[in-house]
């Protein structure tokens, strides 16, 4: 279930929006406020941010241009949802960092598509694609992972590490940025819990010789490289 952020200060329309998400099967929190919203985006990274422009306080422009130039949000999907229709202001939105404007009022079908279009943009690694990395194949569409004829059996946790890992290949990620993208950081544990998957990770990977793929990056975190040992005769 994808979670998203709605940032509006008129409550009729927040209601209307969260209504029809929650409708269609996302998890929502509202926010009526810039300051709301970085509290709520603090507390938990969600998937999307539907974001008005003016709001009491801080515009929804600098909010945008704040979440683009800090690390953990850098690569949050914010549409822009906004009265302003000139050109000129969607060129303003987005230039601060969205990544789709939608002008009111505006239809609840092509806000749900544009919705749509922007998580899967975004989050590639959510598709049923096979991906492959070093002669590791893992499937989302049948949860198979396997290498040559060997089939490795995963918990659903490693599952979904190794699934973010052979997506983001040769990428350094901190023990943050995977509760961030693989837990949720809604999920109250502490950062070792990673090494504890890791662990288990590399011991389910062990029989098809691919345990030292993912390599530990000391005082930075994890990644998953593509050099691997030949499989055992």
């Amino acid at each position: 279930m994808s979670r998203v952020l709605v940032v509006e200060d008129e409550s009729a329309i927040a209601e209307l929006i969260s209504l029809n998400l929650r409708h269609a099967g996302y998890e929502v929190t509202l926010a009526a406020s810039a300051e709301q919203a970085q509290a709520a985006v603090d507390g938990v990274l969600p998937d999307l941010v539907l974001l008005d422009w003016m709001l009491p306080g801080q515009s929804g422009l600098a909010l945008a241009r704040r979440w683009r130039g800090d690390a953990r949000t850098r690569e949050l999907p914010i549409i822009m949802l906004t009265a302003r229709a000139d050109e000129a202001d969607k060129v303003a939105g987005l230039d601060a960092g969205a990544d789709d404007y939608l002008a009111k009022p505006f239809s609840t079908n092509e806000l749900m598509a544009r919705i749509r279009a922007v998580l899967r943009r975004k989050a590639p690694e959510a598709l049923d694609s096979a991906v492959e990395v070093g002669g590791l194949r893992l499937d989302p569409s049948t949860r198979r992972v396997s290498r040559g004829e060997i089939e490795l059996k995963l918990g659903p946790t490693e599952f979904r590490l190794l699934h973010f890992f052979m997506t983001h290949p040769e990428r350094v990620h901190s023990r943050a940025q995977l509760l961030d993208r693989v837990w949720g950081d809604h999920v109250f544990i502490e950062e070792r819990t990673v090494d504890v998957h890791v662990k288990r990770l590399r011991e389910a990977l062990a029989p098809a010789n691919c345990a030292q793929m993912v390599e530990t990056v000391r005082g930075a975190g994890y990644r998953l490289t593509q050099q691997v040992a030949a499989p055992s005769a």
